[in-house]
Order: C-alpha cells, then structure tokens, then sequence
C-alpha cells in the first residue's frame, strides 16, 4: 500500500490546475468561518439541552455528575442549560441584606430551626410581617440558591419547567390532592384545569401555590374577606404586603375588590393569568427563578414573587407528592439547571442553628 503523507498530498495539489486550487481553498475558508459562526452562536445562547457531554465540568463544578445520576434514575426527564452568564459571587451579593434596602429580598421564619447561621447580622435580630420572620443570612441564601443542592429527587421539583403537561395533569388528580382542603370539590379542579390550559400552566403547579400561600385550611383571603360592602377572594395573596397583618390583609383584598375577585373561582383563574403574565411569559418559569429573579438581565432581582427563602423548597415538596401520587413522576418532564459564572468547587453548606 502506498504511504500517505502530508508531503505526497501538497506535492498532488500543485499538480492540480491552479483554478481548482482557488476552489478547494474558498471552500476550505467557507467551512472555517462557517463553523466559527456556529460555535460563537452556540455561546451566545443561554438555554441547551444537555445531552451528557456539552457542559464544561471545569467551569461548573459537580453539575455534570449530579445531572447524569438523574438522568440515570429517570430517564424520560430532560434537563434544559441555563446559563445566566451572572457571577455568582454577584448574585448572593444582590439578593443578600444591605443597609440601603429598606427590606430584605429575603426572609425566614423567626424560629429556633432557623437561628444561629441562618439569620443576618445587618439587622440585629430586627422582625418583618408582625414579627413572623426575620432577614437571611448571606451564607443561608447561597445554600438555597446554589443548583447543585437541588439536583436530587427530592428537591429538584424546584426547577421543574411550569408548562402544562397533557401526559400527567387530571382533574382527578387534582381533586385527589385538594380532598380535605379549601380547594376541594370538582368545580374548583375543572377551574384550575381549564385555567391551566389556557396559560400553558402546570395545574399541580397551580395546586402546589395555592397551599403555599394559603395552607390547607386557607385563610381569610381564600375563604372570603368583607372589604368595602362586598366579599373578595385573593387566593394567590397578590398585593399582600404591609408592615402588619391588617395592612397585608387590606391591601390584598383592595387589590382583589379593584379586579372584582367577588368568587373563589374568578380570583383563581385571573390570579392564574396574573401568573402567567407577571411571570411565565418572561421565562420565570421554575418556582426557583419566581424566587430568584436572575433571569432578565437589566431588572435582575426585581420581579420576586415572595420572600420567604424557603417557599421553592415547601412548594416543591407539594408539588413533588402530586406527581408521586398520579404515577407520574416518570413522565416526560423538563427541569431547567441555572449554571452561574466562578461557582465554588464546593457545594455552599447548609448554615448551623444555636
């Protein structure tokens, strides 16, 4: 056999009529800045799909192993990339107390379980919302921020992608995980079924902050609020902040009485819309990013829907059991991964209480 070489190749090509080599090397210059065009697209883009060999594990530390430990445990799952090209050590920053913001982007319960590590020290021990909850800690919200924590069976429901799922949402379904609560009976599970729908809107979602907001028994905004001569419902608490209880309350409910929310069933499915409108469409899409606004890159930390730090990980936990109790954890379902820029090698610890 003849030996093939880089001097019998170039020594063939002079042979060729030098209109020829003209053509082979516009070809060649094409296809180099062809590719080049592609590979810098591809890092412009902020959302891909993993396939198990496109992450750089160097740049994101442990992501890789824990997504591909999933992926294993559920195969029909996908996972969607998101980079949000933030640094991280910016993020925690941002979403961190400071002296010049009157309230923290943060909360947590003011409890013993929550003492010591979780509570920051910028505010001396001081109470928000008649006294309920108190500032988080930097070190407790990097813990709750960081993806690699969440990417486990348990926890990862909290970046799940909201949209509707014909596969796996039911009116039984619902029915079956609002028996016993405020949202029992069949009327209210076609109401989130068909407001699902309409905004492309997960229903055990819906489900899922319902409860969150409103707990099993709901309250007086769920089970109607006298409010200038007329009974108001405002189930998902838009507008519900204040320094007391009453101002929370009364200004939820004006904001409700302003929408004419005069029945359960209108509040629930124009707050769906709200949802969908304040959130979805602007690709908040996971409970993770409606507590984490890292996703629009001149109103970053803005548009939050709550602040209670530990509200994705109880929702999930809700959202998480709806799926295991209609067989259908399994289904085809899309988890979105934040990836953040200069991430520690190490996972962010979980803080210490006294």
């Amino acid at each position: 056999m003849k030996r093939i070489s880089v001097k019998n190749i170039i020594k063939n090509i002079k042979k060729l009529p030098p209109k020829f080599i003209v053509l082979v090397l516009i070809i060649i210059i094409l296809l180099s800045t062809i590719i080049t065009i592609i590979i810098v697209q591809a890092s412009k883009q902020k959302a891909v799909i993993y396939t198990g060999d496109n992450l750089n594990e160097n740049k994101y530390p442990q992501y890789k192993e824990l997504l591909d430990k999933l992926k294993e445990e559920h195969p029909n799952w996908t996972f969607t990339l998101f980079y949000t090209k933030l640094n991280w050590s910016s993020v925690i920053k941002n979403e961190s107390h400071s002296n010049n913001r009157t309230t923290p982007l943060n909360l947590i319960p003011a409890s013993k379980t929550y003492s010591g590590e979780w509570q920051c020290e910028e505010d001396n021990g001081k109470t928000y919302d008649n006294g309920s909850w108190v500032c988080a800690s930097t070190k407790a919200i990097a813990y709750k921020m960081d993806p690699r924590n969440i990417l486990n069976s348990a926890d990862i429901f909290q970046l799940k992608e909201l949209n509707f799922n014909e596969d796996a949402a039911t009116k039984e379904g619902i029915m079956d995980k609002t028996e016993d609560t405020f949202l029992e009976g069949e009327s209210l599970a076609e109401a989130i079924l068909d407001a699902g729908k309409k905004n492309d809107i997960d229903p055990y979602f819906i489900v899922s902050r319902l409860i969150q907001e409103q707990g099993k028994n709901g309250t007086k905004l769920s089970r109607g609020y006298e409010y200038n001569g007329q009974t108001v419902y405002n189930p998902f608490n838009i507008a519900a902040s204040g320094n007391s209880q009453t101002s929370i309350i009364n200004n939820a409910a004006e904001y409700a009485y302003s929408h004419e929310w005069f029945s359960l069933e209108k509040a629930l499915i124009e707050g769906v819309n709200f949802i969908n409108i304040k959130y979805m469409d602007i690709g908040q899409d996971t409970l993770y990013f409606q507590k984490f606004d890292v996703i629009k890159e001149n109103e970053l930390y803005t548009n939050q829907y709550m602040q209670n730090l530990l509200a994705p990980t109880s929702e999930s936990d809700i959202l998480l059991d709806q799926y295991e109790s209609s067989n259908t954890v399994d289904s085809k379902l899309n988890f979105i991964i934040p990836l953040y820029e200069n991430m520690p090698k190490e996972i962010s610890e979980k803080p210490k209480k006294e």
